[in-house]
Order: C-alpha cells, then sequence, then structure tokens
C-alpha cells in the first residue's frame, strides 16, 4: 500500500527546444539512495536525452543530487540509468530515432501510484530559431486572452 506522490520533475527546456512527436513512460533502473534522493524532490532535467547502447535505452545528463543520509553507498549523482521499456516500444523509438532529426529526449520524472520512479520520454524534432520565436508569440499571445478574460 503505497501513497500517491505528489513529486514530479519536470524538463522545461524540452517543450521549447523540441517538437514532441509521440511521448512514452518509461521505468528507471535505480538504486536505493537514487530512489530516495528523486522522492526528496532533488532531481534535474535540463540536459537529459536518451540514447541506444547495445539494443537497451539508456537515460544521459540527468542529475540525481545524492541523498543527504547516504553514506559510502551513495551513487553517482551523473551516471547514466538504463531506461525500462517493452521490447516493442523499443524497436519502435529505435526505427524512428535512425531517420533524420528524431531524438528521445526526458520530459519529466515522476512517482507513480505503485510508488514507482518513472521517466516520461518523447520522441522529439529539434525546432529551428525561427519556430522557438514562433513559440514565444504564441505564449505571449496566450499570456494576453488569459489578463484579459480575468
Amino acid at each position: 500500500m503505497h501513497r500517491s506522490s505528489n513529486i514530479e520533475i519536470k524538463n522545461k527546456r524540452a517543450t521549447f527546444d523540441y517538437e514532441l512527436v509521440e511521448t512514452f513512460t518509461a521505468g528507471m533502473a535505480l538504486t536505493g539512495t537514487e530512489i530516495k534522493a528523486i522522492r526528496e524532490g532533488k532531481a534535474a532535467l535540463a540536459d537529459a536525452y536518451c540514447i541506444f547502447i547495445n539494443g537497451e535505452l539508456w537515460a544521459k545528463n540527468i542529475h540525481i543530487s545524492e541523498y543527504r543520509f547516504g553514506t559510502y553507498s551513495n551513487h553517482n549523482a551523473k551516471r547514466d540509468r538504463k531506461l525500462l521499456l517493452q521490447r516493442r516500444e523499443l524497436q519502435k523509438l529505435l526505427r524512428k530515432t535512425k531517420e533524420k532529426g528524431l531524438t528521445i529526449v526526458a520530459l519529466r520524472i515522476f512517482i507513480n501510484e505503485k510508488g514507482l520512479a518513472k521517466l516520461s520520454i518523447a520522441l522529439a524534432r529539434g525546432k529551428k530559431a525561427y519556430d522557438k520565436r514562433e513559440s514565444i508569440k504564441e505564449k505571449d499571445l496566450r499570456r494576453e486572452e488569459q489578463r484579459i478574460r480575468n
């Protein structure tokens, strides 16, 4: 019996830098001190991305701070972490990333209802500078509409 957690660490740069094509939810192979640090909200996804190594999907550059009560058994904060997906999802991602311009980015870390840490990843295409300017304009227009309504 696990209680639902409100831990959610987001990668705010992902939606700004990339156009998201398709999202997936993956489990992560973590050590004990890593899951404890995530439950304290001590993680960052700023430059996180995923790559295939020997047919397995690995998350790189996820920063999970060292657990404050961890002793000599504490984890390395920037280590690569294996992602756990179903075989057909892995094969689909592998096929798609071989296409030109598609990459896999980490969107958010959250704790599910069973108390397990999950990573939302997305198949993404990089935005050009003019696309980013367009995103900023749209966001400003939405903010202006919201201000007028209230």
